[in-house]
């Protein structure tokens, strides 16, 4: 037996063992999200009504902030903000707009953003305007510095007055395409009056707000897209709070243990905790300890995550839904993975000088996990995986005369695929139509068709082929031209499309 050979084999093997290992592990992520959310609803009734939160000084406020550039429907996110059910005198919305909009409307729009939202403050009744503002930042930027642009001191000052403790107000953040579910205030609050709640929180999205403006592929994206927020971040928030608690517990019971093991715990069993830049809410004074949102990467929500867990705070699952839009072309949904995949270099960094600015073994594991598992595997992972796929099912045959290896040669290949097709393709969909009636806007994501269900079944990483051309797109132009600029996601030219 050639020495290569073997080596190969194990390789091989390796990889299609962790494959279908991961497989595994999203199954359990979506199963445990699920179930979380269907206990939060199963108990909606029993939060506090707006009477009592208003009376009880402890409830928080909440600054919601909608950065906005070229936003034709921007007047639907905001109705949901404000019909939510809670007190309106502890919930205030800040739409930020930018102000070279202004100067250079989108052709296509019949005004710019900044002006659909005055007209649509004009149509609230009184009470209602008083809870939404509008701030048009000066000059261009990305999303984090039109939120900062909001939580200025002098524009908080007239928001929340100048006696307001900053530790009873939560900022929110929700894209200018979000529907959110109408409870998420109250349900925020209840948490913090029933255990003192947290310092941050994130709730679920899920990209099927246009679904039935989608063909057969896009609605598979747009369950697939979905299922990463069920089956990785929101699953990762909860798993890591059970395993902060077990550990707490761990080192009140066994101090010295503890002391011990804590390094072995952070770099083999802490994960990095996910910020989605939507459905999101941070404490204030939290948020103003790191001088606001993050500015130094193309995507401010992910950086907020690492630097939340450098400090040490597990941000907290939120259960409440919230729809939004997914791209409805194959263009753009690469230029949306594109931007992501900017902003994992972005954070590479960050996660550098946070580890060399505080050298322990969690702020290590950040960092290794993240150059793997996303600089490095999320551009090779299309390729790499069907091709030791391959290999293992060729070299189990290289190895027949020993039956052992050539079983595991052919069972992980065989088991991974297998797994991608049930896990992506079927239970994935079984998932999210559970999820349906708790949508807070009416959706059908049933496959009615068989070609409907051929395509959600047999081509359920489509997705993630058009993820791995995002990555390859933004490696290419660094490679070309030393920089890559992120695009926003166009909906201009979808809302002057979509019929009325």
């Amino acid at each position: 037996m050639e020495w290569y050979w073997a080596a190969l084999f194990v390789v091989t093997l390796a990889f299609n063992l962790r494959a279908a290992f991961k497989l595994l592990v999203d199954w359990r992520g979506m199963l445990t999200t699920v179930g979380f959310i269907e206990d939060a609803y199963a108990r909606r009734d029993a939060l506090p009504d707006e009477a009592t939160l208003e009376q009880r000084d402890e409830a928080p406020r909440f600054l919601h902030l909608v950065p906005a550039f070229q936003e034709p429907d921007i007047a639907d996110t905001l109705r949901a903000l404000l019909t939510s059910r809670y007190p309106h005198t502890k919930l205030h919305v800040v739409v930020v707009t930018r102000d070279d909009e202004d100067r250079a409307p989108h052709p296509l729009m019949e005004a710019p953003t900044s002006e659909l939202v005055r007209r649509f403050r004009a149509e609230l009744p009184p009470w209602q305007q008083k809870m939404l503002t509008l701030a048009v930042m000066p000059g261009p930027g990305r999303k984090a510095q039109q939120l900062n642009w909001a939580l200025r001191p002098e524009l908080l000052k007239t928001l929340l007055g100048a006696d307001d403790d900053p530790a009873r107000v939560y900022v929110g953040v929700s894209d200018a395409d979000s529907i959110p579910d109408r409870h998420v205030y109250a349900w925020i609050a209840d948490d913090i009056l029933r255990t003192g709640g947290n310092l941050a929180y994130q709730g679920v999205t899920l990209s099927l707000k246009n679904v039935a403006r989608l063909d057969h592929r896009a609605r598979v994206c747009a369950i697939q897209q979905s299922s990463i927020f069920i089956r990785v971040s929101i699953a990762r928030l909860i798993n890591e709070a059970r395993r902060v608690r077990w550990f707490g517990a761990l080192a009140a019971r066994a101090p010295r243990l503890a002391g011990l093991v804590r390094p072995v715990f952070d770099l083999c069993f802490r994960r990095s905790q996910i910020c989605l830049g939507h459905n999101q809410f941070v404490r204030l004074d939290t948020l103003a300890s790191f001088g606001g949102f993050p500015t130094s990467g193309a995507t401010e929500d992910s950086t907020l995550g690492y630097a939340l867990g450098a400090r040490g705070i597990v941000m907290a699952a939120m259960p409440m839904l919230e729809l939004n839009d997914l791209p409805e072309t194959t263009e753009k949904m690469i230029r949306q993975n594109a931007r992501w995949y900017k902003g994992v270099l972005d954070d590479v960094p960050f996660l550098w000088r946070a580890w060399r600015s505080a050298p322990t073994a969690y702020n290590l594991a950040q960092l290794v996990r993240h150059v793997g598992n996303k600089v490095v595997e999320w551009p090779i992972a299309a390729v790499v995986y069907p091709v030791v796929g391959f290999l293992g099912w060729h070299l189990a045959y290289r190895f027949s005369d020993q039956p052992v290896w050539f079983v595991l040669g052919i069972a992980f290949p065989s088991i991974s695929l297998g797994l991608t097709i049930w896990v992506g393709g079927i239970v994935t969909q079984e998932l999210i139509e559970d999820l349906v009636p708790y949508l807070p806007r009416e959706v059908d994501v049933r496959r009615t068709t068989f070609r409907a269900k051929f395509w959600g079944t047999f081509r359920c990483q489509t997705y993630w082929l058009l993820a791995t051309r995002g990555a390859w797109r933004v490696l290419a132009a660094l490679a070309r031209e030393g920089r890559f600029e992120p695009a926003k996601t166009d909906r201009v030219t979808r809302a002057s499309t979509s019929p009325a």
